[in-house]
This record gives structure tokens, C-alpha cells and sequence, in this order.
């Protein structure tokens, strides 16, 4: 039986170095393209998250302007309440497919009061003061804020 000489522990030690070595960079590796990928994933997810947000806004700000032209006495464009308000409501679906349940729900509330003033056709005399509508909008902005501010909360 040969004795293990120094030359050749040398040699078996730099070879579990050497694999020792390979694997730890293989672990870090993995991290690093695990880390870059959870970002890349919540950049893609806000990113969805705020343009949903925007396209809500959008078609709100359509129903607005259907609101004020109806409160300053202006002639209508023929079926844009019509249109408005169903853009409004698909955008308002698209925020409950990619936001949180706080958001959604401020976005469904906000649709509904806008909802129901293009409904009423009441005169602008006529109309009751709009409070509900600026809380509503308020709070939408609120959440809107916050689902960008932050990852997505269930």
C-alpha cells in the first residue's frame, strides 16, 4: 500500500478547494438571478398596477367632462355619456383584476358616484352638491398612492 505523499494531499485539497469554490459561486450566482428576478417581476407588476390606475383616470375624467358640460348648459356629443361610461366601468375592472381590495374597492365607489351623476341628468341647478364625488375621487387617489408606493397588498 503507498502513503499519501504531500505532493498528492496538495493536489486532492486543491481539488476540494476548487469544487468547494465552484459550488459557492454557484449558490451566489443563483441569489443574485433570484433577487434580479423578484425585481424585475415587481417592476412588471407596478408597472401594470399604474397603468391600470392611469387608464381609470382616463375614462373618470371622461365621465367629469360629461359632467361639466351638462352643469354649464353646453351640448352633449351624441352617446358620449354612453361610451364614457362604459369605458369607465372596463377600466374600473382591469384596477380590480391588478390592484389590491383597497384599491378596487375605492375605484368601484368612485365609478359608482360618477355613475349615478350622468344617470341623475339633472339640470346644473338642480344637481346636488358634489361632496360625495370629491370623496370618493379622494379616496381612490389615496389608495392609488399607496398601491404604487408599496408591493402589492392582498
Amino acid at each position: 500500500m503507498e502513503t499519501l505523499t504531500g505532493g498528492t494531499a496538495l493536489a486532492l485539497a486543491g481539488v476540494v478547494l476548487g469544487t468547494l469554490g465552484t459550488l459557492v459561486g454557484q449558490h451566489l450566482a443563483t441569489r443574485v438571478e433570484n433577487r434580479r428576478h423578484q425585481w424585475e417581476r415587481a417592476a412588471t407588476d407596478r408597472a401594470e398596477r399604474k397603468t391600470a390606475i392611469l387608464d381609470f383616470l382616463a375614462s373618470a375624467q371622461r365621465i367629469e367632462l360629461v359632467l361639466d358640460r351638462r352643469s354649464l348648459g353646453l351640448p352633449e356629443t351624441s352617446g358620449a355619456d354612453e361610451e364614457a361610461l362604459h369605458d369607465l366601468w372596463l377600466a374600473t375592472k382591469a384596477v380590480e383584476l391588478v390592484c389590491a381590495d383597497g384599491t378596487a374597492s375605492a375605484a368601484r365607489a368612485y365609478a359608482r358616484t360618477l355613475h349615478a351623476r350622468v344617470r341623475a341628468a339633472l339640470p346644473a341647478a338642480a344637481a346636488p352638491p358634489a361632496p360625495a364625488k370629491r370623496e370618493h375621487r379622494h379616496a381612490f387617489m389615496t389608495a392609488a398612492r399607496s398601491e404604487l408606493d408599496g408591493p402589492r397588498r392582498a
